[in-house]
């Protein structure tokens, strides 16, 4: 033991995507309960710091460490099974940030920490919802979930037979 800090490196995935504007209808999508179910599915967020974030039916739980409409929404991220009050995961923390570009505006998401062997499950995961999203936005009707999974599984090498646990 020693009473000397120690240096982490925490795994984490970004994503940058260009999406169509208005930026007001992308954080609508972000953050609007009525309009998380087309790209990821039934939940809430409460606008507010402190406020509770209910996502995929109470898979994931959170809570709300930042919220500057139109620019930033932060939140803690828990994933819970059915029945669980305690997850078997550790916290972590998600960020979503937008600026304008010209008609279309830039969306920054950051997950972490995420543990080493859901890496790259996490990475085919937020690809999946991104690209949900952008069709979300662009007010067209998206496919299936599993046709978007199937795709960003092979492009980040997840066997969707054998995920981690």
């Amino acid at each position: 033991m020693s009473e000397d800090g120690h240096f982490l490196k925490e795994n984490a995935v970004r994503f940058e995507r260009l999406l169509p504007g208005p930026i007001e209808n992308v954080w609508a999508f972000l953050s609007q309960p009525e309009r998380l179910p087309g790209w990821f599915g039934k939940g809430t967020i409460e606008p507010r710091v402190g406020g509770a974030v209910k996502l995929m039916d109470g898979h994931i739980r959170g809570t709300v460490t930042q919220w500057i409409p139109l620019q930033k929404l932060a939140y803690t991220w828990n994933v819970f099974a059915p029945g669980e009050t305690n997850s078997a995961y550790p916290e972590s923390y998600l960020t979503l940030e937008l600026q304008r570009q010209g008609k279309d505006v830039k969306l920054t998401l950051v997950h972490l920490p995420v543990l080493e062997r859901f890496v790259k499950q996490n990475a085919m995961g937020w690809h999946t919802f991104l690209d949900m999203l952008e069709v979300a936005v662009r007010e067209e009707a998206p496919e299936p979930r599993a046709n978007y999974m199937k795709r960003n599984a092979e492009r980040y090498g997840v066997d969707l037979n054998n995920l981690a646990r």
